[in-house]
């Protein structure tokens, strides 16, 4: 007999730690997932009927916030001037996960779920108010994102401007954009249909274009290029290295030309400096090919390319807000490294990507972590969280950077003046990647910093399935985001 009872005591003591087990899985391991799952209809009505925090600009507009309503929901989230901010903020909807934007990378802390916010949730229910979640302060300045935005207007493209001594995102643009106010209505049926409607097709306006659409960077590229170069010690802004007016792919019967006879060089040989200049292709396929692929990929991956980027979030603050990694080939063959070496082929990046290429330039060789949340502040106004610079890495030395820099000041008082700016110095690399059947369109792109001589703002615009160079396309964005950020 008690070997029976201690049997059946073991396993119910046996059953109590499996239950003890799932209960911890269920309510700690796997809460985030399972209050995330569209399928979740207590998490949804328990979501929508709390007093969501509000997400703000660096000035204190107010991007999104949620308002009382008479229904069984109790608030609705509004989003004001919702197309400009859509990138950053992302949607909360009635009928769909939010998966994108600081709706999403801090839904804990927004609807006051979040491990943080305990004592604020005890001091409600002991008080019988309202549990509010916090108010997320972000880096992105209104004047900048407007600027950015209408001058992108209907275009396919993206805009992005850092900060360049912290990484902070500045601005954060992508066009055409969405009013996320229409997947945000009570009315199940009509926030289907909007989200239907804007999710069709691979051109779909919820796609941040900045951060999650990848496009061959053409001849910004070539900075990358140029600061392995630099690091080797052998080359110079002088160093002379050759061009021509056309090069044959390694291998093949292939022709690479160069879109302006100053890119040639004299004799078949240019200097570096002019190679950046008037972004000799001639120059800088060769240079890749000579250098070799281990020394181009190195320094594009201490700039962040191969790796996915997180701009914000935590699986515990909800789902992480990231950035989809930017390419470039993995032991390509002399031919395809040449064509990898101006920014095409198999090389690709995010327009995020290479702002942040600008700006370690621009920050003497260090690249920080791009950032969009300043700090995170409890419904009493107490800081819950404040986010500090954090350097990603020590791509190149200060030497590099500056003369990188001084090369990219010549691709504006040489080549391209209509991206001067009165009284201030601007560094800039234009690129013109050749992209659709037999190379009938181009992605226009831009990048570059100012001042030049004491940097403030990187900023990086791309045109997407334009019809003329990166510097008409996307130059004038630049330059007048860089005048609006500087006047302030």
């Amino acid at each position: 007999m008690n070997k029976y009872l201690r049997q059946l005591f073991t396993a119910v003591v046996a059953l109590f730690v499996i239950l003890g087990l799932s209960s911890t899985i269920i309510m700690a391991v796997r809460a985030n997932a399972l209050n995330n799952d569209p399928r979740n209809a207590r998490s949804l009505y328990h979501q929508l009927g709390a007093y969501r925090g509000a997400i703000l600009a660096s000035d204190g507009t107010v991007m999104a916030k949620s308002e009382p309503v008479n229904d069984a929901f109790k608030y609705l989230r509004t989003y004001s001037n919702g197309p400009l901010y859509a990138p950053v903020t992302g949607f909360f909807s009635i009928n769909q996960t939010a998966d994108r934007g600081l709706e999403a990378s801090r839904s804990m802390l927004l609807n006051g779920e979040a491990d943080s916010l305990i004592w604020q949730r005890a001091k409600a229910m002991l008080t019988g108010t309202t549990n509010q979640g916090a108010s997320i302060e972000t880096s992105i300045d209104p004047k900048l994102q407007q600027v950015a935005y209408d001058q992108l207007g209907t275009r396919d493209g993206a805009a992005v401007a850092i900060e360049v001594n912290t990484g902070r995102i500045l601005a954060m643009v992508s066009t055409p954009s969405y009013d996320p106010n229409k997947l945000a209505t009570h009315d199940a049926k009509a926030a289907s249909q909007s989200y239907n409607e804007l999710s069709a097709g691979q051109n779909s306006p919820l796609i941040n274009r900045a951060t999650s659409q990848l496009y061959p960077p053409g001849s910004t590229f070539k900075t990358i290029v140029a600061s392995a170069a630099l690091e080797t010690g052998d080359y110079q802004t002088d160093t002379k290295i050759p061009a021509g007016s056309s090069y044959t792919l390694p291998g093949t019967a292939t022709q690479l030309p160069n879109d302006e006879a100053q890119g040639d060089g004299v004799n078949g040989q240019i200097s570096l400096q002019e190679a950046v200049a008037w972004s000799s292709n001639t120059a800088f396929a060769q240079l890749g090919v000579k250098l070799g692929a281990s020394k181009v990929s190195d320094m594009a991956t201490k700039l962040g390319f191969g790796s996915t980027i997180t701009i914000d979030g935590t699986e515990s603050t909800g789902t992480p807000m990231t950035a989809t990694a930017s390419t470039f080939p993995s032991d390509p063959t002399d031919d395809k490294l040449a064509l990898a070496s101006i920014g095409q082929g198999d090389t690709t990046a995010t327009p995020l990507q290479m702002a942040m290429v600008a700006q370690a330039i621009a920050n003497n060789g260090k690249l920080m972590q791009p950032t969009l949340v300043d700090r995170v502040r409890a419904a009493d106004l107490t800081v819950l969280s404040q986010t500090k610079p954090q350097t990603m890495a020590n791509a190149f030395s200060k030497d590099s950077a500056d003369k990188l820099t001084t090369m990219m000041e010549s691709v504006v008082t040489e080549a391209n003046p209509q991206l001067a700016i009165d009284g201030i110095k601007v560094a800039a690399k234009t690129g013109t990647a050749q992209i659709g059947i037999d190379n009938s369109a181009i992605d226009g792109w831009v990048i570059g910093f100012a001042p030049a001589d004491n940097p403030q703002i990187a900023v990086a615009v791309l045109v997407h399935n334009t019809d003329v160079h990166g510097s008409l396309a996307a130059g004038p964005i630049m330059r007048a985001m860089m005048q609006e950020a500087l006047q302030q």
